[in-house]
C-alpha cells in the first residue's frame, strides 16, 4: 500500500515567519544574557544572521504580494494604502 503525503506538508509563510521571528528574538535575549561561551555566541550568531535573513525574505514577498494585490498590471507603481483619518 502506498503512503500519501499530508494535504499540506509545508508551513505556512506567516507561520513561518512568526516562528523564525520567535526563534531570533529568543537567541537575541540569550546572547544578551552573556553566559555563552564565545563559540556558542558565534554559532548563535550564525543562526540569527540566518534567521534575520529569512524574515527579510519573508516581509519582502509579503510586500511583493500586496502591491499585486494593490495593481496587479503594474505592482511597481502601487501607491500604499493610506487610511483617512
Amino acid at each position: 500500500m502506498a503512503k500519501t503525503a499530508p494535504a499540506s506538508s509545508k508551513t505556512p509563510p506567516a507561520a513561518d515567519f512568526e516562528h523564525s521571528l520567535d526563534e531570533l528574538e529568543q537567541l537575541v535575549a540569550r546572547m544578551e544574557g552573556g553566559e555563552m561561551s564565545l563559540d556558542e555566541s558565534l554559532t548563535s550568531f550564525e543562526r540569527g544572521i540566518g534567521l534575520y535573513r529569512h524574515c527579510q525574505q519573508s516581509l519582502q514577498q509579503a510586500e511583493l504580494r500586496v502591491r499585486l494585490l494593490l495593481d496587479p498590471d503594474a505592482p511597481e507603481n502601487a501607491e500604499p494604502f493610506e487610511p483617512e483619518l
